[in-house]
């Protein structure tokens, strides 16, 4: 690995930067050369009149650059793409423009700059790169699609629905009060619903690429993200200078509306490692038992499942309700001892032990505020915008009774998978977009790609990224032996390479699989940047929106 001390003092340079974004300046992304360096306005985000984030943007740079709306047709309308930059600490010494997709899809990328890891991913590459991130088209404040007026519109819209139809009652007033969403968005009068295909963000991505002057891309993205890099990758292999994705979808499942089927190998391959090694942890895992974790939490889920229980506060636990915990615990192993209480206490509720009420509320929001972190906002993802490229991507079937058969055949109706799939109802009745990217998949680059997947991730499985790493040819994978949803922010091994990587284009050795650094139960997460002290401090990507109703869940 190198230069780590180097980095290190970079970063102390850096800590703090994030916070209020301004988008006080627009260009147009016009017939852009490698040297149009000067196509973006950068000023400074605290000069900017419309504020996004929070306080603190000392450093940071802001603008808009304008795309066509529909890249078939670009002399018609033209939407903004809200940027920000960490701008290069050595720019003597600068090799480009890192872009960032925190996934979703629906994520800001603007936010995951402002939020600090634009400074740190800085500071790890030496200050030899601008960092950007970017808010793709329909998604936060570039034209961010809107199918409700307001939060409390979309909640009255949603309300009596569980997070997805556990009994074979509750499927058709789901199935159709989500298919009536294409309807309802469609009809919001906003052009942009008809051109969120991710090859409509990745032609922007190119246009942002030309912008910035970089002869080719240089490229993180994570999760959803990792589908932008391929779509990229598949649609201009010549302009690849280095991409890597971390938590790898398999682009023929997502466009193909089955990644239901890696949703339910990869969900439950987790789940049963979180069982095995809370029985290992023993006291140290609330919820170990004599007969076994996984003896108890099925007999959990089947009460739940029969009986719901109301609580105190007005809300219930109900089988739903337990399911799309459990899907968001999966994202982050840090959070396991949390949720163990919690499921400790869902486990004393379900068995009408009135006295564990109020244990069980605490540990509810205990574990979602560990989830939430410090000030995050209520709804990290708009489900407007995640639907909108979900369904602009893939193709699902159209009746309901189609619907429930995929979901049978996937792992049972009862799977986990079913908190992903059901959500995408709404694209049953929802075009796909005419300039979406089907494939093929397997173009050859310029640059090979590096693709990151960990063993147990249960939201985008390892499965996807072998299978996307044989899809790619000159392709080379870098495996995590660990859990939860992407590896940066949890190896400092994985994260090495990738700097590496990204730095010189030096690929880690064929095979390579790092170790995991970290159990759950017994140790702390590898500190990835100064301004952390929190030993349980939760990544800055790879994260479940904090919000875990019953809507759609991201990547």
């Amino acid at each position: 690995m190198r230069g780590l001390a180097r980095r290190q003092l970079l970063l102390l340079a850096l800590v703090g930067l994030g916070g209020r974004l301004g988008l006080p300046s627009v260009a147009r992304a016009a017939d852009m050369g490698s040297s149009a360096s000067s196509a973006i306005d950068w000023r400074p985000c605290s000069d900017g009149t419309v504020g996004i984030g929070g306080d603190g943007s000392a450093g940071i740079d802001c603008a808009t650059l304008e795309v066509p709306l529909d890249h078939l047709h670009p002399g018609t309308e033209r939407v903004p793409l809200a940027l920000a930059r960490v701008p290069a600490l050595d720019p003597a010494h600068k090799i480009g423009s890192v872009f960032l997709n925190p996934g979703g899809p629906g994520a800001t990328g603007v936010d995951l700059v402002l939020g600090g890891f634009g400074a740190e991913l800085a500071a790890l590459l030496e200050g030899r790169f601008d960092i950007i991130g970017f808010d793709p088209r329909g998604v936060g404040a570039s034209s961010g699609l809107r199918c409700f007026a307001d939060d409390g519109a979309e909640d009255a819209y949603f309300a009596g629905l569980p997070a997805f139809p556990y009994r074979s009652e509750l499927e058709r007033p789901y199935f159709e009060r989500y298919t009536a969403l294409a309807g309802i968005c469609a009809g919001a009068g906003q052009a942009i619903v008809s051109h969120m295909s991710t090859a409509d963000v990745a032609r922007d991505l190119d246009l942002l690429r030309r912008a910035v002057g970089d002869a080719k891309l240089t490229y993180l993205g994570f999760s959803y993200g990792s589908f932008l890099g391929e779509t990229y990758a598949n649609l201009f292999p010549d302009k690849v200078r280095a991409i890597v994705i971390d938590g790898v979808l398999d682009p023929r499942r997502w466009t193909s509306g089955l990644q239901i089927l890696s949703d339910a190998s990869g969900a439950q391959l987790e789940l049963d490692e979180f069982l095995r090694l809370c029985d290992d942890a023993g006291s140290a895992c609330a919820f170990s038992a004599r007969e076994g974790a996984a003896v108890r939490y099925r007999s959990l889920a089947a009460r739940v499942r029969i009986q719901p229980v109301m609580l105190p506060d007005g809300t219930q636990l109900s089988y739903d309700v337990l399911i799309a915990q459990v899907v968001g615990a999966l994202y982050a192993p840090e959070a396991w001892a949390s949720f163990a209480a919690w499921l400790d206490a869902a486990a004393d509720v379900s068995l009408g032990r009135e006295a564990a009420a109020a244990t069980y509320l605490a540990a509810r929001d205990a574990l979602q505020g560990q989830l939430r972190g410090p000030a995050a906002p209520a709804r990290a993802i708009a489900l407007d915008s995640e639907l909108g490229t979900i369904c602009a991507d893939a193709e699902f079937p159209t009746a309901l009774g189609d619907f429930h058969a995929t979901a049978v055949s996937a792992a049972g109706a009862l799977s986990l998978a079913a908190r992903f799939w059901w959500p995408s109802a709404a694209c049953s009745a929802w075009p796909s977009a005419s300039a979406r990217y089907a494939g093929p998949w397997t173009q050859r680059t310029s640059a090979p790609v590096l693709i990151v997947g960990n063993f147990f991730d249960g939201i985008t499985s390892y499965a996807d990224a072998v299978a996307t790493s044989h899809l790619m040819p000159g392709s080379r994978l870098l495996s995590y032996a660990g859990w939860g949803h992407t590896a940066f922010d949890r190896s400092s091994c994985v994260r090495g390479h990738v700097v590496d990587y990204l730095l010189d284009g030096s690929l880690p050795p064929a095979a390579t699989v790092c170790p995991v650094e970290a159990n759950p139960f017994a140790g702390a997460l590898p500190e990835f940047g100064a301004a952390r002290s929190n030993a349980r401090a939760l990544p800055r990507v790879g994260l479940p929106t904090p919000w875990l109703g019953g809507r759609a869940t991201p990547r």
